[in-house]
């Protein structure tokens, strides 16, 4: 018997009704999500960082559970993203303790009522004559000094964080400025808005009596969505912009134009992670001169940049092939040149797939470039100038030969 269109549909549908008319949602929410109130230290959420860096508990001495509470993803969620503001300080602490950085305050003139971000600089920072390493981190939730929040929590600090960066940097003669590029915008609680009156108009039911209808009617909507959808409701914030650093393509020219370019190192070189590296190849096309005078190296980490829609001019492409070189995620062993899918910069493999490891993984192999890279150009700058001092001789020469 052939079967009506549509019927199957049908009778889909109204088994689909039977089975929610009999599920009990006041017994599926017997199991309340408890408040989202978390500890404010590492210590309160009884963990610490041991001596290899790694984060463990401080009794149990296990690493890091993000499913502390079963079937509670959001709650678990939340628990995760206050542990990771706790980092975000700790790791600041770590920055200035351990690596004795400062703080620079950007704007350069803020007041104390505007938003406000900062970078981190070595004390040498602006007078080191010889080199300067810029850090750039990608986008998201990381911090200046983090190149992934996952890998502080899950691994350690060494993988996760660009202390190993710094700290090598500063044994081989550089200065230092960690850039802070997520750091757009200060988050404030938006007021509640006034609930607005129903007209007097709008019904033939006396004032008060519609009021009491429409506030329970009210209530019972509001009550149902804050137990099913959100069972606990959180406060809304509104962002402010940091002037000239909302975005981080905005804070990185910035940092360009008041730090990097006032600097007294001769080579400045970067190492740029994932958005970092679009970041960096939207200074290029903006300060183009600058850049290409100032920067002796660029060392990149699967980075996401794009010189097709950034519109990258074909000198920017020449320079990029020159100086840059992106070590992106691969299964391939370290340092295996990678078919690059634009002619861009070199690509060659971070020897891991997982792309917030590409940094560490790739960590000496980058030193290595730079200091290549440096003695490269040392080497064309000191052919260049013995090739102008034979031009003077030569003539001077030809001038004391003619008078004899």
């Amino acid at each position: 018997m052939a079967q009506i269109p549509g019927q199957e549909n049908k009778e889909k549908t109204t088994a689909l009704k039977d089975l929610l008319s009999r599920i009990d949602l006041d017994e599926l929410m017997k199991k309340d999500e408890p408040p989202l109130n978390f500890p404010k230290t590492l210590e309160e959420f009884e963990y610490a960082f041991n001596e290899q860096g790694r984060l463990r508990h401080t009794t149990t001495g296990e690493a890091y559970v993000f499913n502390a509470r079963e079937d509670l993803h959001r709650w678990n969620q939340k628990r995760y993203e206050a542990l990771g503001e706790i980092i975000t300080h700790y790791v600041y602490q770590l920055l200035e303790t351990k690596c004795n950085l400062t703080k620079e305050i950007v704007p350069v003139d803020a007041t104390e009522e505007e938003p406000r971000s900062f970078i981190y600089m070595s004390a040498d920072a602006m007078s080191n004559p010889a080199k300067l390493l810029v850090l750039i981190q990608g986008c998201g939730v990381v911090r200046a000094g983090q190149w992934a929040r996952r890998l502080i929590i899950n691994q350690d600090l060494d993988s996760g964080t660009q202390i190993p960066f710094i700290t090598r940097a500063q044994e081989e003669g550089y200065s230092v400025m960690v850039l802070n590029p997520n750091e757009n915008h200060l988050e404030v609680e938006r007021p509640a808005k006034p609930t607005a009156l129903p007209s007097p108009e709008a019904s033939d039911e006396p004032a008060e009596k519609r009021e009491r209808k429409d506030d329970r009617e009210s209530k019972k909507r509001r009550d149902f969505y804050e137990k099913y959808r959100n069972p606990q409701k959180e406060s809304e914030t509104e962002q402010i912009p940091i002037r000239e650093n909302g975005s981080p393509e905005e804070h990185v020219l910035y940092a360009w134009d008041h730090f990097v370019s006032k600097a007294a190192a001769r080579n400045v070189f970067v190492v740029a992670h994932s958005y970092g590296g679009l970041s960096l190849v939207e200074l290029l096309i903006q300060r183009e001169a600058q850049v290409k005078n100032r920067v002796c190296a660029v060392a990149m980490t699967d980075s996401i940049h794009n010189i097709w829609h950034q519109d990258a001019s074909k000198s920017i492409q020449e320079w990029l092939q020159q100086h840059c070189r992106n070590w992106v995620s691969s299964p391939e062993p370290l340092d295996t040149p990678v078919e690059p899918m634009l002619s861009d910069c070199p690509r060659v493999s971070a020897g891991t797939e997982r792309h917030e490891l590409t940094s560490w993984r790739s960590f000496n192999s980058i030193f290595q470039f730079f200091s290549e890279a440096l003695q490269s150009g040392e080497e064309e700058t000191s052919n260049t100038v013995t090739t102008r001092s034979s031009h003077r001789t030569k003539p001077d020469h030809d001038h004391n030969h003619n008078d004899l």
